[in-house]
């Protein structure tokens, strides 16, 4: 694992990163001093060494400084009281189950809330690995993720206690006796427990898009790596900030529309705390509560899935809220489009838009945008994160290819999972023996450094023997003003093998025909690339992070006949 890679190896391009010997892109971003992983260290008391360093706005004043706002009620929650409470349940869980130990999982299935950050706070701090679940997966799912995790407590609300396997033991979030251990005066401290980096700290389930759901096990180091990253990009950008504003600059709030089991909103909340930011949370996303918010709080920056990107950038709401806060939107989970992003830029010209990319399996990290002049390179996911690096993989040859060439990213670094849970077979399939991740993304790297998603290597679309990316078809048909969403897969074709269909949301008022959509597309495609089939719906199926459920639709096309033209 090589966490800090000279770029002054004369084979390596300081342009791109690319080591013509090794076939290895480097980042080109400063390597990031990482804690010696001989030193116990969980992920808490990383963060709250970050918190109240003097580099941090709230350093001496955790007390009148909220970490959390509801954004329903208005509630606040200071870091004092946050900090208070994640010690109290700490000693509350050390003394009414002592059994609990550490490297024990903890099932966690319920909706955001002002109780779900202080339980994971508190359970990380005494190494116990938390695995949190999406609370409206089935019964059958979370049976499946139960015997992946093998946790020895839930911790759940009593409306969704019964779709747990009944010889699980159970706390009630909402219930008297959990509410009362968080005010317990009892402090424990959040020391590390004997925690040590390698250990387990969280099983994120992959959204399962392609396949069955798969339990992925992250580490305290996989976490501070990504922190510590994000950290000191803060600081640069502080610096920036101060000079341009003569020093004085306003307490940033950022806004989690995210759940936060996902490993996208699951990041942000450690991101909010280790920085000493306000973070409005939203415990059920609603577009124009969404809106409001940003208008009452004056929020700066705003973590997203990319459909509310597409959102923002055609409605006719936003204009009648006052949104002049928004500095910073960061958008991750899927690929978007340069129409949008484009579109998005124009309506909203104070706000930067960075696009990301990583994956449950890198930790929610691997590339990003860092600068405004990199939200430019539209299409891109950004560079390379700290102390990461990547090859492009050809799959039929396995040959690692230069720059602009396209095959399968493969990463490696100390943001890289520990594994899949319960699955050896999964994780050798995705690990090799060098530590290298096998993303299954389609990509290039291009003579600047810069990350472009093509697709999922699964998903692409065999039309007589050509190789059709649906994301790119989806970002042309989301460029025309008459359609809301779209998503594109594949259509059996006796002759072709696979033709490209499109599902198509028209934009309120729109009219727009199959035949309008397929002329459009092919004005701007190489024929092997038309869509050939459309089918028009009120929406289009999708994870909590905006991936597209294909598989659905796939299914949908097969068994309906209301989808044929």
């Amino acid at each position: 694992m090589a966490e800090n890679q000279s770029l002054h190896d004369a084979t390596v391009d300081p342009k791109n990163g690319y080591c013509s010997r090794t076939k290895i892109y480097h980042s080109l971003r400063p390597a990031v001093p990482l804690p010696p992983l001989s030193r116990p260290l969980s992920i808490v008391s990383y963060t709250l060494s970050l918190l109240q360093s003097p580099t941090t706005t709230t350093s001496g004043s955790l007390s009148s400084t909220d970490f959390l706002i509801d954004a329903a009620t208005g509630r606040r929650l200071t870091y004092s009281t946050f900090l208070q409470q994640v010690s109290s349940l700490s000693s509350s869980l050390k003394s009414l189950h002592p059994s609990l130990s550490k490297n024990d999982v903890a099932f966690v299935l319920s909706p955001s809330s002002f109780q779900i950050p202080v339980l994971y706070f508190s359970l990380l701090s005494l190494g116990i690995t938390v695995s949190p679940s999406n609370p409206l997966s089935s019964v059958t799912e979370l049976t499946h993720q139960v015997q992946l995790s093998k946790p020895s407590i839930a911790f759940t609300t009593s409306a969704m206690a019964p779709k747990l396997p009944p010889n699980l033991p159970v706390i009630l979030l909402d219930s008297p006796q959990f509410l009362s251990m968080l005010e317990s005066r009892v402090s424990s401290s959040t020391e590390d427990n004997g925690v040590n980096q390698w250990d387990s700290a969280a099983i994120l389930y992959s959204s399962g898009t392609t396949g069955k759901v798969k339990g992925v096990v992250i580490t305290h180091r996989n976490l501070i790596a990504v922190i510590a990253g994000m950290y000191k990009n803060k600081l640069l950008n502080d610096e920036k900030t101060k000079e341009e504003e003569n020093g004085v600059y306003a307490h940033p709030v950022s806004l989690l529309t995210l759940p936060l089991f996902h490993v996208f909103g699951f990041l942000m909340l450690i991101r909010t705390a280790s920085m000493g930011e306000t973070a409005v949370l939203m415990e059920k996303f609603d577009f124009v509560k969404m809106l409001e918010v940003v208008e009452k709080y004056k929020v700066a920056y705003i973590p997203v899935a990319p459909p509310l990107v597409v959102a923002m950038a055609k409605s006719d709401f936003v204009a009648k809220y006052d949104l002049s806060s928004m500095q910073k939107v960061e958008s991750g989970g899927a690929p978007l489009g340069r129409e949008v992003s484009e579109r998005f830029s124009s309506k909203f010209p104070n706000a930067d838009i960075f696009q990301g990319y990583g994956l449950t399996e890198s930790t929610g990290a691997a590339a990003r945008m860092r600068a405004p002049e990199e939200a430019k390179i539209y299409g891109s996911a950004g560079r390379l994160v700290q102390n990461i690096e990547a090859k492009i993989v050809d799959p039929e040859t396995g040959e690692s290819l230069p720059p602009g060439q396209r095959g399968e990213l493969w990463l490696r670094g100390p943001i890289i999972m520990k594994g899949y849970a319960g699955d050896d077979a999964a994780t050798a399939a995705t690990l090799d023996s060098e530590g290298w991740l096998k993303t299954g993304d389609l990509c290039y790297i291009d003579s600047d450094g810069f990350l472009f998603i093509v697709d999922r290597l699964k998903e692409l679309i065999k039309y007589k023997g050509y190789q059709v990316p649906p994301a790119e078809l989806e970002h042309l048909l989301q460029s025309m003003p008459q359609i809301a969403d779209a998503a594109v897969i594949p259509y059996p074709d006796e002759e072709a093998g696979q033709i490209p269909m499109a599902y198509v949301v028209r934009k309120p008022g729109s009219v727009i025909s199959a035949t309008e959509v397929m002329d459009f597309i092919a004005k701007q495609v190489a024929p092997y690339k038309k869509i050939r089939r459309v089918a028009f719906v009120n929406s289009i199926p999708k994870s909590p992070t905006g991936k597209i459920l294909r598989r659905e639709l796939v299914n949908h096309a097969l068994s309906s006949p209301s989808s044929k033209l």
